[in-house]
Parts: C-alpha cells; structure tokens; sequence
C-alpha cells in the first residue's frame, strides 16, 4: 500500500510547521553587511578577498567550491579523468 500526501505551503509555513527558527534576520543583517563590503570594494582583489572573508570556512570553502565547479563542468563538457 503506498499513500501519497501534497502540502501546498510556503517555505515559511513549512519551517513554522516543523518548528525551525526563523532565521532571517540573522540573513538580512548578512545580505547586509555583504552588500556593504561590496560597495567599498573598488578592485576586483578587493573583492575577492572580502568574499573569502565572508565564506563561512574561508579560504578553504572556496577551494571546495571550485573543485566542486570543476568536477561538475568537467562532466557537462564530456571531460573524462586527468590522466
């Protein structure tokens, strides 16, 4: 027997729903900052380097990030393994 249930809800009423807390003021004040850096950034370095500052682990979250980026490309594009 298998039943199938749709909820036709937001992503806020689903949170409310689960009991998770409701985190955007903790992302506007993020998104925020963010921009603010941003419009301080007069160089593309400048803004590399506040980018990796505001990643959440940094430098190494963006190596991750790339690897990740190239391994998906590499697939889409039909790149096989280095070799």
């Amino acid at each position: 027997m298998k039943v199938t249930v749709n909820v036709d809800c937001t992503p806020e009423e689903a949170r409310t729903f689960l009991g998770l807390p409701d985190l955007s003021p903790v992302h506007e004040k993020y998104v925020a900052s963010v921009l603010g850096a941003m419009d301080g950034a007069a160089s593309l370095e400048q803004m590399d380097k506040m980018i990796r500052a505001f990643a959440p682990m940094g430098d190494a979250s963006m190596r991750l990030f790339q690897q990740i980026m190239d391994i998906g490309l590499s697939g889409a594009t039909g790149g096989g393994s280095k070799s």
